[in-house]
């Protein structure tokens, strides 16, 4: 289900002494199955650009085309437009109210539309995929849960509501290492398991370079940079011109090639840096 962006402007308090343009003129199409990430400083137009996929936002001007709905139609559902795409916002864990993690879970699927034995399933189905399955959790209050507990359960809320593309705002923040790891890993289990788009924004450029297949680079409201990640990495200077920086891999790999060895343009992980070195010893030592 692609998501297809023309023009994108949006300012808010238009008119008032308040008014900021958050959004100037972007472009861009996310293709099915895709797994995109979103980085930039605090105030670049990450989240301003990610609300208006799900119709949170209203451009200022500018079209959302989202598998064939045009986001600006007034006769477009929300309902269906939200069914399409699930965006977990940052600490949402904070959103969390019910009495039981189940009763949380089944919310979003009741509010589709859903009778509660589909929603009771859904949500099921949901704590599976977030490796919450086990029977003693459903009955327990979400606010027994540890903060990675509580983040999986909000994370299955959304997913409980069959999205096709799902958007993921700083999904590891205010994690201690082990829920980073935990939170990470299951968002590219979840990308894995094949028929969900994946859009991650992110202030992390280790966490991007290591699950994004394509990322975007934001500044100021606009586009400053796209492509893959060898793409993105190789424009150093750029990035440290809007306040950005390679990721330490990147970083490793620039100043390995500047003495001598070969670095294949993928290798920006640790394991694909270790590879490369040894092959190049073993270049030297079969030379």
């Amino acid at each position: 289900m692609p998501i297809e962006i023309s023009h994108l402007t949006h300012t808010y308090s238009p008119d008032t002494p308040f008014q900021a343009e958050a959004l100037r003129d972007v472009s861009l199409r996310v293709a099915d199955g895709e797994f995109l990430g979103l980085i930039g400083h605090t105030g670049s137009g990450k989240t301003t650009l990610v609300q208006h996929m799900n119709a949170l936002l209203k451009p200022t001007s500018g079209k959302i085309i989202v598998d064939g709905m045009d986001l600006s139609d007034k006769s477009v559902s929300l309902r269906d437009v939200r069914k399409k795409v699930g965006l977990v916002f940052q600490y949402p864990e904070y959103q969390l109210f019910e009495e039981t993690v189940l009763k949380d879970v089944c919310f979003g699927p009741l509010n589709l539309g859903y009778t509660q034995k589909e929603s009771e399933n859904l949500a099921r189905e949901a704590l599976l995929m977030v490796g919450m399955s086990a029977e003693g959790f459903l009955e327990k209050s979400p606010f027994e849960l540890s903060g990675g507990e509580k983040r999986r359960v909000a994370i299955a809320g959304v997913l409980a509501m069959k999205p096709r593309v799902l958007i993921m705002d700083e999904p590891a923040a205010g994690l201690d290492p082990r829920g980073r790891e935990e939170i990470l890993s299951l968002v590219k289990a979840i990308h894995a398991g094949g028929g969900v788009t994946m859009i991650m924004v992110s202030h992390s450029m280790t966490d991007v370079v290591r699950l994004c297949k394509r990322i975007l680079v934001m500044n100021k409201g606009e586009i400053a940079l796209e492509g893959t990640p060898a793409e993105v990495f190789t424009q150093g200077e750029l990035l440290r011109s809007i306040g950005l920086d390679l990721p330490p891999c990147a970083q490793l790999k620039v100043a390995l090639a500047a003495k001598g060895f070969y670095m294949p343009d993928d290798a920006y992980e640790l394991a694909s840096i270790r590879d490369a070195i040894l092959s190049n010893f073993g270049r030297k030592g079969g030379a």
